[in-house]
Order: structure tokens, then sequence, then C-alpha cells
């Protein structure tokens, strides 16, 4: 008798156990997280940062960027693929063709997937006539 109340009372132990593992494993939230930190800085390999935002859109569009929501939105329809942000120049803008060279990163977590994105433009005029007035780096 006493080593089936041992057996009963190991069991419920293990079973008590287990449901607070299973408790642990819930996530915090139903939304996938999407926090970006973006930066524009000057130059192509060492470049020093001129300006940097943060970015957050899941749950709810915030952080430094002047314009969260409409950033996310723009993150939102590229399905994260940032490279998407990128258009072939209208013919009416012309830049000058020097190099001065700007990079722009976005380093984080987009719907659960890290990302680490970087693209470097031949000047500033180039870098606002691809990105097409796109909010992202609008900062």
């Amino acid at each position: 008798m006493r080593h089936r109340i041992a057996a009963v009372s190991v069991s419920a132990l293990l079973v008590l156990a287990g449901s607070v593992g299973v408790a642990e494993a819930e996530p915090e939230s139903l939304y996938a997280p999407s926090a970006l930190v973006l930066a524009i800085a000057q130059g192509d390999e060492q470049a020093a940062v001129l300006r940097a935002s943060t970015l957050s859109c899941a749950p709810t569009a915030q952080g430094t960027h002047p314009d969260p929501e409409a950033a996310c939105a723009a993150l939102a329809a590229t399905s994260g693929s940032l490279d998407r942000l990128l258009t072939a120049p209208a013919p009416d803008r012309l830049c000058p063709l020097h190099y001065d060279p700007v990079t722009v990163t976005a380093d984080g977590v987009w719907e659960g997937e890290r990302i680490a994105w970087k693209h470097t433009f031949s000047n500033t005029c180039e870098l606002s006539v691809t990105l097409n007035g796109n909010t992202v780096f609008a900062f």
C-alpha cells in the first residue's frame, strides 16, 4: 500500500512539474517581435553614424523614429525584404556624379526573424532618389 501511495505521489509531482514547464513555454505576446535600429552613416566601410533611430512595429508602432506608423507600414509592404525599398530613380531626377558615400543600415528583428541589412549609396542625392520619399530612413 505504501509503495502505491508513493508511486501516485511521485506521478502527481511529475505531472505538476511538467505542467509548470509547459506554462513557461507559452509566448508572452501574440505578436512576433518587430524592432529595428535604423542608421544613416557617412562613408562605406568604417562609416561614421550621422543619425540613428529605433522602430518597433509590434504590437504597436513606436520608437524614436519621427513617423513610426508610416515606417512600419512601408516595412510591412516589403514583407521584411528591405531591398524592396529601393527603386529606380525617376529619369527627371538627376544627381551629381561625385562620390561621397552614404550607408544605411537596419539591424534587429522583423516578425520574429533576425535582420542585418546594409546598403551604400554614392551620395545623399542617390539615397534620396533611390528611396524615393520612403519614410523608413526619413529621420
